[in-house]
């Protein structure tokens, strides 16, 4: 695939897309070592492929500031969250090593800053679902799409998730379901258990030729509005138009506002993030409507609606029972009854 054929897309973030994958130093060696923790090695495999694109590497203290105080990186361009590598110590010389191994988990007090070269890539967690965003863009320019709809997820797709993307694809050329394979909360469902939901749900319902699932190599930061823009910017890089901002985005427990992650786009002016949030209400199955539907295009109360608590679930999960099919596919969850089992 050409350079030329992916040109219709939106542009990456900043203009381009960073690569910085190269050759080991020679004096590899004798340079000082620094450990990673797992989210900073999610990190710098982003840095790499250009998932982050501007950034090229670890960013440094005028950059710090500004993201923290405008959301905007040093340059003035929008950048919600601080890529960030924490250390102990200065280091001595001006290069050092960065291998990929967890360290204690405390914070570090420094931040070290500067432009990364990665010579040998992490291990991807699923290989066959692992697209850089010049994969991505390149497949999308092979089937022809311009306008892509990008679809964060930590969780199982349940009915709720489904119709929200479908109704998204039904103004757009294709969805990418692009699920967070990275570090998140111990009581979140592991990845490999959601890949595997993912692919039942995607082989069962959705056509094949308008959907691209792909591994997002990110770690969680619960960041919730913060990390709504983060992410969005992201999956432009990855060649996506438009995203998809639901309740809570990457929210944690009750800390912010439902709907916290849709205002913060509000922040920047119309179209300099470039790609388009797509902004979705909860969702659920009405009895009476007889379809899903949301708080927007539905007018009967909580009594007709179809609403299970996590809890509730999860106890359904475990004594091998199957929700009912307007809260999740079956194939859904009898993949889940299958995790929980064992």
């Amino acid at each position: 695939m050409t350079a030329v054929a992916t040109e219709q897309l939106i542009r990456p973030h900043g203009g381009s897309l960073v690569d910085r994958t190269g050759d080991a130093p020679d004096d590899l060696d004798s340079l000082e070592t620094i450990t990673l923790t797992p989210r900073e090695l999610s990190d710098l495999d982003m840095l790499a492929c250009g998932a982050l694109s501007p950034l090229e590497g670890f960013i440094g203290e005028e950059d710090y500031e500004r993201v923290v105080e405008e959301m905007r990186l040093a340059r003035g361009l929008p950048w919600a969250l601080p890529v960030c590598l924490a250390v102990d110590r200065a280091p001595e010389g001006d290069q050092v090593v960065l291998p990929g191994v967890a360290r204690l988990y405390a914070q570090k007090p420094r931040y070290l800053a500067g432009r990364v070269t990665v010579f040998e890539r992490a291990d991807p967690a699923f290989p066959e679902l692992a697209k850089d965003p010049a994969e991505t863009r390149a497949e999308f320019a092979e089937r022809g799409w311009r306008r892509v709809v990008g679809f964060q997820t930590r969780n199982p797709i349940h009915r709720a998730h489904e119709y929200l993307t479908k109704v998204a694809l039904e103004t757009v050329d294709g969805l990418l379901v692009h699920p967070l394979v990275g570090e998140t909360k111990s009581d979140d469902v592991p990845s490999a258990t959601r890949v595997e939901c993912y692919r039942v749900l995607l082989d069962s319902y959705y056509p094949p030729d308008r959907v691209v699932l792909s591994a997002f190599p990110a770690a969680m930061r619960y960041a919730g509005p913060r990390e709504a823009i983060w992410h969005a910017i992201c999956r432009k890089n990855y060649g996506c138009s438009h995203f998809i901002v639901g309740r809570d985005h990457a929210g944690v427990g009750s800390y912010y506002g439902t709907y916290d992650a849709q205002l913060i786009f509000d922040e920047f002016e119309p179209h300099e993030l470039d790609i388009e949030p797509m902004f979705f209400e909860h969702s659920f199955w009405c009895n009476v409507c007889g379809s899903m539907a949301s708080t927007k295009s539905c007018p009967h109360g909580d009594e007709d609606r179809v609403a299970l608590s996590g809890t509730k679930v999860r106890e359904m999960l475990e004594n091998g029972e199957i929700p009912p099919v307007e809260f999740t596919r079956p194939e859904v969850a009898e993949v889940l009854i299958a995790a929980y089992r064992s």
